[in-house]
């Protein structure tokens, strides 16, 4: 029976088994079989594989395997022909309903981040393809919907250290607008003036505070409270 190698590069390996990372990769097939429907086998999404080599050539996804092959396979930035779409000049994202948190941070740093309620597995897939958003996920199997051209598995559980992950992965601190997004709908703000949102206020707000920030779609107010100072070091923790 046909069999190649396969080695993974960089953050790769976070797919594969403990033996899979320390014995490397090898496949078997009776059929033809193409270089994409191997490596996802091994539980890796074709959306985060960025460049693949047999040989020392750069091949695609659809490369069907030889007897004998020695396949690597790179994340972003790779040495080979890109795969993956280029990188966006302003990042968009489509979150599953697991990531809340991250959508919200993602909003306070001012990307478009859609959370959508109750969307099947499916759908998620069509608002990335359709809006060219990047879907984040932590389903694995999600991301290798044949679809799908934009996507990241997010390896962080906890959400700052998301955010974090997050940042780094799209190189977000060049693009961050904070503050400029609704962190409950993802509309933009705009400035409020305060008679305007007066019936809004509580009484200690309304004696401390005159610059206020609301949003355009549904209507919530925000102002530089006591939260605002964890929030703004947070973002300086991006930069």
């Amino acid at each position: 029976m046909p069999s190649a190698q396969i080695h993974f590069h960089g953050n790769l390996s976070d797919f594969l088994t403990a033996r899979r990372r320390c014995r490397g990769s090898t496949v078997h097939w009776s059929d033809r079989r193409s270089v994409k429907d191997a490596i996802e086998s091994l539980g890796v999404p074709h959306v985060e594989v960025d460049s693949i080599m047999v040989g020392g050539t750069a091949v695609d996804f659809s490369y069907r395997l030889q007897d004998g092959d020695r396949v690597e396979v790179y994340p972003a930035p790779g040495p080979g022909r890109r795969l993956s779409p280029e990188a966006q000049a302003e990042p968009r994202f489509v979150l599953d309903c697991h990531l809340g948190r991250l959508a919200r941070y993602l909003r306070m740093l001012g990307f478009d981040s859609r959370l959508p309620d109750d969307c099947s597995d499916e759908q998620l897939v069509q608002l990335s393809v359709r809006q060219d958003r990047t879907l984040l996920t932590r389903d694995r199997d999600l991301l290798k919907r044949k679809q799908l051209q934009r996507g990241y598995y997010v390896r962080a559980t906890r959400p700052r250290l998301q955010l974090q992950e997050i940042a780094t992965r799209f190189r977000l601190a060049h693009s961050m607008q904070p503050f400029s997004r609704c962190m409950e709908c993802n509309a933009s703000l705009r400035p409020a003036a305060k008679q305007e949102i007066d019936h809004r206020l509580q009484p200690r707000t309304r004696r401390s505070f005159d610059d206020f920030l609301q949003c355009s779609a549904c209507g919530r107010v925000y102002w530089r409270g006591s939260h605002f100072d964890r929030m703004q070091a947070l973002v300086d923790s991006l930069k």
